[in-house]
C-alpha cells in the first residue's frame, strides 16, 4: 500500500469512485480510495439507480447531464461495457395546474442547460406509459432521457478506468483516525498502514459522519429507511414490445421503472422512519434493513390506483435500505467548513443517478479551486451551527415525505421551525409576521393583513403582492422599520487589516476611520468570490480600532474560510465571527433621520452623518453602531445592535417613529426595492462563474493596483472579451415574476438566463436581471422570456430604474 499519495477519497460507492474517476480525468493520478469492506457494500448497492436530467436549478441539471454522457460512454465502451437503459424517457406526473405550472418553469430553465422536457397531458402521459390511469391526473412533465443503470457495474467501470489512470484503491482497508498537521496534510491511519496525503475527501455514505467525528466535524446528514419491491411479470408489459418510461408520482408518492418484464416501484410512505441515528452497527455490510411492508399501505393504495395492473401481478422481492439525506434534501459537495484540505462528497440521496455529475465537479474544485457551474446550491458551507442530529433527521423525514414535490417560490415548510430565533422573533408574530428562513433564521417575510391570511402556492404573483406594495408604499413616504437577522459580520483587527483586505479586495479599500465601503473579492479564476460591506470603527470604550465586515446571511462559513485561508503568518490580522451576537435594525424613508435622531443623542444631518458614514451611538439606552447605507434605494440607516438589547432599541426606534408614520416592512418589500436600485443578491446574482465586468460592477474594479488575488486572471478574461452580460430587463406581462433559470429566447434560441426577478412598486415595472449574450445587452433590445411556457416580451432597460443617481438615499 501506498505510504504517501496526493488525494484520499474515504469511501467506495458511488461518490467516491466517481470522484476518483474524475480526479483522474483532470490530471491527477496519484490518488487513493479506501474502502472499508468492498466496493458499492453500502447505499449503493441497493438502489434503485434512476437516472434523469431533471432538477431544481441549472447547476443540478448540469451535473445530471454530464452522469447521462459520461454512463452513456461508459456503457458504449467495448473494453469495459456496463447495462444501462438509456433513454427509456420518464414523466412527473401532476394533478392541479399549480404543479403543471412549475412543470414549464423547470423546462424553461432546463432548456438553457440544452436540455428538453416537454409538459404533456393526461392522455399523452397514458399514451407513452400504458398502464396509467388517467383519473385525477392533469398531465406530467417528460423526460426524454431518463434510464436505469445498474449500480455495481457503474461503480466497477469508474475504478477500471481510474485504475488504468494510475490511482489506486484498497479494499477491506478501514479508515480508524485521521491526523491533520501543521502544514494542513492529513495522515490517513488504516487497520493496514498509514498514508500520508495533501487532501482528504469523505465519500462515507450513511457512515458520513463516523467519518466526519475523526475530523472533529459534524455533517447535517441522516439516514432514511427507503423500501422498494420487484413484482412478477406484468403481461401488458411483455407485450408492449419496448421499454415501459418511468413514472414519479407526487399525487400517491411512488416512482417505478421496469425491471425485466415487471416493475420495481419504490415508496415515500408519510410514516418513515430514520436509520442508525443511534451508531450504526460496524457489520452493516451489504445488508438490508427489515422488511416493513405494513409501513406503505397508505402509498401502495394510490399506486394501486395510479396502475391498476398491480393489483394483478405478486411481488417477487422487498429491498429496505438506508438512504442518506440532507437538512434541505441536497447534496453536500465541496470544502469542509473550517478545515483545510478537506473536502466531502455526501447526502447523495440520489447518488446513483447524479454521482457521476457530482464527482466532476468536485474533483473540479478539487484541483482548480473551483467548478466551471456555481456550486453554491451544494457547498456544504451553505448550512452554519444550527444543523443538529436532531433539526436534520426532522429535514429529512420532511424531504422524504415530499420526495417528489418540489418547492413553490415563498414556500418554507415547518419542520424544523423555527431554528434560530432574535429576542424580537416572537414580538414581530404578535405584529402578524409571516416568516421566510434564511440559513435557518425567522426573518420577517411581509406583515399579514389578517390571522387567517394564507397567499396560494404559485409561480405567479400571489395575493401578498398589494401587501407588499403597501408597505413599500410606507418606506417611500413616510419610514419603515425592518429586522435584519443573521446578517454575517466579522471583526477584524490588527495593524495589517486594510492591508490583508487590500489584498483580496478587486477594489479600493477605505482606510479612513468612520466610513464605508462595498467591496468585491474575487476567487483565483478572476470571478467573483464574494461581495462584502466595509466600516472602519474608530477605537472607543467599545474596542479597539477595527473593520467591521458583513457580508449575506450564508456566507459566514464560506467567507470565514476564504479569509483565513489567505492570512498570512507574518500578518498582524485577526477574524473573529459577531454574526450570532448582534442583529440589524433597518430604517428606510424619508423621515429615516428625523426617527433616528428622535432616540439617538447626536447630530444626524446630512453633513454630520452623510451617506456612507459609520457611527456608534446608543439607540435610548441600547449601545449600537449605526451605518448610513441602503438597500431599499431610500434614505435608510442600518442600526447594529447587540441581541441583549435589541428588544429595548425595538421599544426606542417604535416609540421615536409613531409622529412620522413608522411601520414594520418585510423581505419581500426589500427584494422589490433592490431590483428597482440595480442591487444584487449573492448567489442569486453574483456567481462564481461570472467576473465582475460581465457582472456589470466595473466601478468596482481598479486594475491599477499592484496585486489582488485573481487579478492575473481577471486580466486574461478582460483581453478574452465577456461571455455574457448582466442586465435588466422590464417584462410586458403583470401576472407572474420571472424566477430564477428562466430561459430568454431568441428566434427559438436561447440566448439568457434570468437570476432575479420581481414587481417594482415605485416604478411599476415587472423587472428581472438576467445574464444575456453581449451583443444583446443594449438598452431597448427586445427578446421573448420564457416564463412558465409562455412568451413575454423582455426589454433591455437602463440599471436602477427608480432613483438612477442615488439621491434619495444620499439624503
Amino acid at each position: 500500500m501506498k505510504s504517501r499519495t496526493k488525494v484520499v477519497v474515504i469511501g467506495g460507492g458511488i461518490a467516491g469512485c466517481s470522484t476518483l474517476f474524475h480526479l483522474t480525468r483532470e490530471g491527477w493520478s496519484d490518488v487513493v480510495l479506501v474502502e472499508r469492506n468492498e466496493l458499492t457494500s453500502g447505499t449503493t448497492w441497493h438502489s434503485a439507480a434512476q437516472v434523469t436530467n431533471f432538477g431544481m436549478n441549472q447547476t443540478m441539471v448540469g451535473l445530471k447531464t454530464h452522469s447521462i454522457r459520461l454512463y452513456k460512454g461508459l456503457a458504449e465502451d467495448p473494453e469495459y461495457p456496463i447495462n444501462y437503459h438509456h433513454g427509456d424517457g420518464g414523466i412527473r406526473l401532476a394533478n392541479t395546474d399549480a404543479q403543471m405550472q412549475g412543470y414549464r418553469h423547470f423546462a424553461s430553465m432546463a432548456r438553457g442547460m440544452d436540455v428538453e422536457f416537454e409538459v404533456i397531458d393526461a392522455e399523452e402521459c397514458a399514451r407513452r406509459h400504458p398502464l396509467v390511469s388517467t383519473s385525477n391526473l392533469l398531465g406530467g412533465l417528460w423526460d426524454p432521457l431518463d434510464g436505469d443503470i445498474d449500480p455495481a457495474q457503474l461503480c466497477q467501470a469508474l475504478a477500471y478506468h481510474a485504475r488504468k489512470a494510475g490511482a489506486q484503491i484498497y479494499r477491506n482497508t478501514p479508515v480508524t483516525e485521521l491526523t491533520q498537521h501543521r502544514d494542513d496534510t492529513w495522515t490517513v491511519h488504516t487497520e493496514h498502514g498509514n498514508i500520508d496525503c495533501d487532501i482528504v475527501v469523505n465519500a462515507g455514505g450513511y457512515r458520513v459522519n463516523e467519518v466526519g467525528a475523526m475530523m472533529d466535524v459534524h455533517h447535517p446528514v441522516a439516514s432514511m429507511e427507503h423500501q422498494y419491491f420487484l413484482t412478477e411479470d406484468i403481461a401488458e408489459i411483455v407485450q408492449a414490445g419496448h421499454r415501459m418510461p418511468l413514472l414519479r408520482c407526487p399525487i400517491s408518492d411512488y416512482y417505478c421503472r421496469q425491471e425485466k418484464n415487471g416493475l420495481l416501484i419504490g415508496f415515500y410512505e408519510q410514516g418513515c422512519k430514520t436509520w442508525g441515528m443511534d451508531g450504526i452497527d460496524p457489520n452493516f455490510v451489504n445488508a438490508l434493513c427489515p422488511d416493513d411492508l405494513d409501513r406503505i399501505t397508505d402509498v401502495l393504495q394510490g399506486a394501486f390506483d395510479r396502475m391498476p395492473a398491480l393489483l394483478e401481478t405478486g411481488i417477487r422481492s422487498v429491498i429496505n435500505g438506508p438512504i442518506t439525506y440532507t437538512i434541505d434534501g441536497a447534496p453536500l459537495v465541496g470544502q469542509i467548513p473550517g478545515k483545510r484540505n478537506a473536502f466531502c462528497i455526501i447526502g447523495l440521496r440520489a447518488g446513483l443517478g447524479e454521482g457521476g455529475g457530482h464527482g466532476w465537479l468536485l474533483a473540479q474544485q478539487i484541483v482548480h479551486g473551483e467548478a466551471c457551474y456555481d456550486t453554491w446550491c451544494l457547498d456544504p458551507r451553505r448550512f452554519t451551527g444550527h444543523t443538529n442530529v436532531e433539526l436534520t433527521s426532522l429535514k429529512a423525514i420532511e424531504d422524504y415525505q415530499n420526495e417528489f414535490r418540489f418547492h413553490f417560490p415563498h414556500e418554507h415548510r415547518p419542520a424544523g421551525r423555527p431554528a434560530k430565533t432574535t429576542p424580537l422573533t416572537p414580538v414581530m408574530a404578535a405584529e402578524g409576521a409571516e416568516f421566510t428562513v434564511v440559513n435557518g433564521w425567522e426573518r420577517v417575510d411581509y406583515i399579514k393583513p389578517r390571522a387567517d391570511f394564507h397567499p396560494s402556492l404559485t409561480f405567479n404573483f400571489d395575493e401578498a403582492f398589494e401587501v407588499v406594495g403597501r408597505e413599500v408604499e410606507n418606506v417611500r413616504n413616510n419610514v419603515g422599520l425592518c429586522e435584519v437577522n443573521g446578517f454575517n459580520r466579522f471583526e477584524i483587527t490588527g495593524a495589517d487589516r486594510h492591508a490583508f483586505l487590500d489584498r483580496l479586495v478587486c477594489g479600493t479599500v477605505s482606510k479612513r476611520e468612520g466610513r464605508v465601503g462595498l467591496a468585491y473579492l474575487l476567487n483565483h479564476q478572476g470571478r467573483i468570490k464574494s461581495e462584502a460591506t466595509i466600516a472602519n470603527l474608530p477605537q472607543s470604550d467599545r474596542g479597539q480600532a477595527r473593520i467591521w465586515y458583513g457580508s449575506a446571511a450564508a456566507s459566514e462559513f464560506h467567507d470565514m474560510d476564504w479569509l483565513t485561508q489567505h492570512l498570512r503568518k507574518d500578518e498582524d490580522v485577526q477574524v473573529r465571527s459577531l454574526t450570532n451576537e448582534q442583529t440589524i435594525l433597518v430604517l428606510a424613508g424619508p423621515n429615516a433621520r428625523k426617527v433616528l435622531s428622535a432616540c439617538a443623542r447626536g447630530d444626524w444631518s446630512n453633513h454630520a452623518f452623510p451617506w456612507l458614514s459609520v457611527r456608534e451611538c446608543f439607540i435610548g439606552y441600547s449601545p449600537a453602531t449605526v451605518m448610513a447605507v441602503s438597500f431599499s434605494g431610500e434614505l435608510a440607516y442600518e442600526i447594529h445592535v447587540p441581541n441583549s438589547s435589541l428588544y429595548a432599541a425595538y421599544l426606542a426606534v417604535r416609540k421615536a417613529g409613531e409622529p412620522f408614520g413608522l411601520s414594520l416592512f418585510g423581505a419581500r418589500a426589500v427584494e422589490a426595492m433592490r431590483m428597482e436600485k440595480g442591487f444584487f443578491h449573492w448567489k442569486a446574482d453574483l456567481l462564481t462563474e461570472f467576473d465582475p465586468y460581465e457582472t456589470g460592477l466595473d466601478r468596482f474594479v481598479k486594475m491599477s493596483k499592484s496585486d489582488f488575488v485573481g487579478k492575473a486572471a481577471l486580466q486574461d478574461l478582460i483581453n478574452r472579451g465577456p461571455v455574457r452580460k448582466m442586465v435588466t430587463l422590464k417584462l410586458d406581462t403583470a401576472h407572474a415574476p420571472a424566477h430564477g433559470g428562466a430561459s430568454l429566447m431568441l428566434d427559438n434560441t436561447v440566448v439568457g438566463t434570468v437570476t432575479s426577478g420581481d414587481w417594482g412598486h415605485r416604478v411599476g415595472l415587472n423587472l428581472a436581471y438576467a445574464f444575456v449574450e453581449p451583443e444583446l445587452s443594449t438598452p431597448g433590445t427586445t427578446m421573448q422570456l420564457d416564463l412558465c411556457g409562455d412568451p413575454i416580451e423582455a426589454t433591455v432597460i437602463q440599471p436602477s430604474p427608480y432613483d438612477p443617481d442615488h439621491m434619495r438615499m444620499r439624503g
